[in-house]
């Protein structure tokens, strides 16, 4: 319980500063957000009354003293309301960051844990049976891992939807399907979404094998796992309870990292491949100067980081008692 306690007070401290951080962006901004923002609206529509009000609030540039300012924002900021995109105007935030959250969460989450468990698996194997044929694959899976990831989507995306047109070449589903939990739409959204994922695994999997490799390989050399050989356990039971059980590790580290960055999406991926993520819609806020939508964004990833840290602290807590443990 004290070592829970201690992580949640540490990530809350963290969650705070990145929401008071994100209060001080507009005001680094040179000119007027509000102003610009109004401005753009007006281009594409009749700006609803009252706008100018809410923006300045989502903002956090209210009126007031700047801690009434700071606290109108907590609320807004607590009631998840982020006012209106200036990109996809008159629509509301919100509503924006609930489409692209997932379809980034069921493409680059499903392609990161798929890339992870092949990774750990083979080279928990690899690290294993040193010097055989597993083991000589590891130059070249690190070699796809090496390649400019956006070299190697643009390079998939050539060779499979111009030479060989196996794939879509953008976007996440056809226009021409209505979208929805209708298996036309399922159809159209995975064969949109097989190319990206593609990409992600084959550029990320030569990391985690190789990593897991040289972890196997230096955990095979420590006294507990000769002494659970020298007892005439069966090998399965000495490589996967005693060598990978603590070779995993720094994976399980890594993995939290990776974990919280899915929502962030692989900007450059999504940029490729015109996919409708959050990364791809991050681009898009940016090149549009849409402050309340980057704002939203920003928040969405920070706090998708320090959840999954902290997540992946209790497992690590649980796979290592050490860890517990107050120094």
């Amino acid at each position: 319980m004290r070592y829970l306690l201690r992580k949640l007070g540490f990530y809350a401290i963290a969650a705070w500063m990145a929401v008071t951080l994100n209060f001080a962006l507009p005001r680094l901004i040179p000119g007027d957000p509000v102003q610009l923002i109004m401005a753009r609206q007006a281009q594409q529509g009749p700006v609803p009354p009252g706008e100018k009000e809410a923006l300045a609030k989502m903002l956090g540039l209210g009126n007031g003293n700047i801690f009434v300012q700071y606290w109108d924002y907590l609320v807004s900021t607590a009631q998840l309301k982020f006012g209106l995109s200036v990109t996809f105007f008159p629509t509301p935030v919100s509503s924006v960051l609930n489409s692209s959250v997932l379809w980034t969460l069921l493409l680059v989450g499903v392609s990161t844990v798929i890339s992870v468990v092949i990774g750990i698996t083979l080279g928990t194997v690899a690290g294993w049976k040193r010097g055989t044929w597993l083991d000589s694959l590891v130059p070249s899976t690190t070699f796809l891992a090496a390649i400019p990831y956006f070299w190697f989507a643009l390079l998939l995306l050539y060779l499979l939807t111009q030479i060989w047109p196996v794939f879509p070449g953008n976007g996440g589903y056809d226009p021409g399907v209505t979208i929805g939990w209708n298996g036309a739409f399922i159809q159209s959204a995975v064969q949109h979404a097989a190319l990206p994922a593609i990409t992600i695994v084959l550029s990320s999997v030569g990391g985690w094998l190789l990593g897991m490799r040289n972890m196997m390989v230096s955990t095979l050399s420590e006294d507990y796992v000769s002494a659970a050989e020298a007892k005439g356990l069966k090998s399965r039971t000495v490589m996967i309870g005693y060598a990978a059980r603590n070779a995993v590790l720094p994976s399980v580290a890594g993995f939290a990292i990776s974990l919280g960055f899915v929502v962030s999406g692989s900007l450059v991926m999504e940029m490729v491949f015109s996919y409708p993520g959050i990364g791809y819609t991050l681009f898009q806020a940016v090149s549009n100067n849409d402050y309340p939508l980057m704002q939203a964004v920003f928040l969405v990833i920070t706090f998708a980081v320090l959840s999954a840290n902290f997540l992946v602290d209790m497992l690590y807590g649980f796979v290592d008692p050490r860890t517990r443990q107050a120094r």
